[in-house]
């Protein structure tokens, strides 16, 4: 029988593509098991789960919920502490992201931006704080450096990941001592998808104020979020911006 200690657990949302998957796939290398929430089904996440399985079979478990219903989000934890009996980490990562131009932008534009945002995040976190506290855990939200530097046409986006960063330094208090709750704000990662995000004039003068002079990579911020859960302890209520230092130069 071994005496190894059981692996840490973490639920990702949104771990289907993109930062999330990066972010699981950097998690369980270091030893995690984790439980993927997705909103779709996408040959990411089937990928992604037989790569993660082959290398340690049992460690996952895939989630499938829309996160705007607030009722099911309580069954996401209660799922991952009965598949792997605790919960040491939460990554509020899934996000929805588009345009709301002034004079323009809907009360379901706000419903959808701020559901996915800001909503969704806190209600997962209030329902995983006891399993949380019980293993003196971490919670890691996925912001944007665009929460206080805004993009032009995308109040929305911008005030609800606003609110995330609030929700962060809140949930920083009222869950000490025993949870750590940080957030990172990452720069130009992965282009958007949409929203003029695709325009090479864009990009190049966006990296033009960016001092590293380049995008960052997926697995950067994956670095950050392991850090921030496994090695950051005596660090709560704080946003890391990881921009390439885009906001000092802007």
């Amino acid at each position: 029988m071994s005496d190894a200690p059981p692996a840490p657990v973490a639920l990702i949302t949104g771990a289907a593509h993109r930062l999330g998957h990066a972010i699981a796939q950097r998690l369980h290398a270091a030893g995690y098991d984790v439980a993927l929430h997705y909103r779709s089904a996408r040959p990411e996440l089937e990928t992604l789960v037989a790569g993660l399985e082959a290398a340690r079979p049992g460690s996952t478990l895939c989630l499938q919920a829309e996160l705007a219903d607030v009722a099911r989000l309580p069954t996401l934890v209660a799922a991952t502490v009965e598949r792997f009996g605790r919960l040491d980490a939460l990554i509020n990562n899934a996000s929805s992201y588009f345009a709301t131009p002034v004079g323009e932008a809907t009360a379901d534009d706000w419903e959808r931006l701020f559901a996915s945002n800001a909503r969704a995040p806190f209600f997962l976190a209030q329902a995983a704080a006891p399993q949380l506290r019980a293993a003196r855990g971490a919670i890691v939200n996925m912001t944007d450096i665009y929460a206080r530097h805004p993009r032009r046409d995308h109040a929305l986006y911008c005030m609800a990941k606003a609110a995330l960063e609030a929700a962060t330094r809140s949930l920083a208090v009222d869950l000490a001592p025993e949870v750590r709750v940080n957030s990172v704000a990452p720069g130009a990662i992965l282009w958007g998808e949409g929203a003029g995000d695709d325009d090479p004039a864009r990009q190049a003068s966006m990296l033009a104020r960016t001092p590293l002079a380049r995008t960052g990579t997926p697995d950067e911020i994956a670095g950050t979020v392991l850090w921030l859960l496994r090695d950051a302890t005596y660090l709560t209520g704080e946003s890391l911006r990881v921009d390439g230092g885009r906001l000092v130069g802007a």
